[in-house]
């Protein structure tokens, strides 16, 4: 049933996407710090993810973390990233291609296995709930749990489409 539930994404109203647009625009005023969060406990949750990084694959201590020059680049390419995609939210081609490009270099550039997407994403969520609380409203976290589906299905949708085999 979960596998099934992270497949298949649930179409986000437009209401949603409205309140998906508002908390982010309040996120972004902040992305490299918050990316900077995400990717911190990202790697601290799920330590193998730093296997895909070699800047700062070594690294142990969130505050070294926190000063990488590297780790901050890579912060402000997946907000940038994801900024774009709340951008496009109701141009379903645009968020499709750019989630696409992605995926696509993630899988075979970088090689990353899908499923740490879908924990970034549940990651990204935690910290954007804590860091923006008063935001964060059950409201905005049904609609961002869909947005986190869908950038995961487009993602693994990117990984399929160039053959990707586990």
């Amino acid at each position: 049933m979960e596998i099934e539930r992270w497949e298949r994404s649930e179409e986000i109203s437009d209401a949603e996407k409205k309140v998906i647009q508002e908390t982010w625009s309040r996120v972004y005023a902040n992305c490299e710090d918050v990316g900077v969060s995400i990717l911190i406990r990202f790697f601290v949750n799920f330590p193998s993810a730093k296997q895909y990084f070699s800047q700062f694959k070594h690294m142990e201590d969130p505050l070294e973390m926190e000063r990488s020059l590297q780790l901050r680049k890579h912060a402000r390419r997946v907000m940038g990233a994801i900024n774009t995609v709340v951008e496009n939210i109701n141009d379903s081609e645009k968020v499709s291609s750019v989630l696409a490009l992605v995926g696509k270099a993630h899988a075979l550039k970088h090689k990353v296995e899908p499923i740490y997407f879908k924990k970034l994403t549940g990651v990204m969520l935690e910290v954007i709930a804590e860091e923006y609380a008063n935001d964060f409203t059950p409201e905005a976290h049904g609609a961002w749990t869909k947005m986190k589906t869908l950038i995961y299905t487009h993602m693994t949708a990117a990984y399929k489409e160039v053959g990707w085999v586990q």
